[in-house]
């Protein structure tokens, strides 16, 4: 098992940063009048997801972590949504949205997988 320095050592992590830049390369041909709108949002939800695992990561106790995890999973919860929206209002279509849609469910595999292996140690 490879050794965990810091949280850009985790595979949770990498993996959430592959994802934000799926979505940033997607969300590249939407219309500019999106800009502000569903561009934006997914945009910062995506980004959300590896920002709250490396936060969560620097927090003094387990508890923490975890709570951070927890905003993580809603954040990808909130970027696979605005990627399934986008395809129905045809703002991509399913071919160019798959590839950030594959990357959002593996990655909350992971984090739920990481959060089951937190949960069962020993409280903090």
């Amino acid at each position: 098992m490879d050794q965990i320095n810091s949280y850009r050592d985790l595979k949770v992590w990498q993996r959430a940063m592959d994802m934000a830049q799926s979505s940033y390369e997607l969300t590249r041909s939407y219309p500019g009048e999106e800009r502000f709108g569903l561009t934006a949002q997914t945009r910062r939800a995506a980004t959300s997801v590896p920002a709250n695992i490396a936060e969560g990561y620097g927090r003094s106790s387990k508890g923490a972590y975890l709570n951070f995890l927890r905003i993580a999973q809603g954040s990808l919860k909130e970027t696979e949504t605005h990627l399934l929206i986008a395809v129905r209002v045809g703002l991509a279509t399913e071919a160019a949205a798959a590839d950030a849609l594959r990357q959002a469910d593996e990655l909350g595999k992971m984090m739920r997988g990481l959060i089951i292996r937190l949960e069962a140690h020993a409280p903090d």
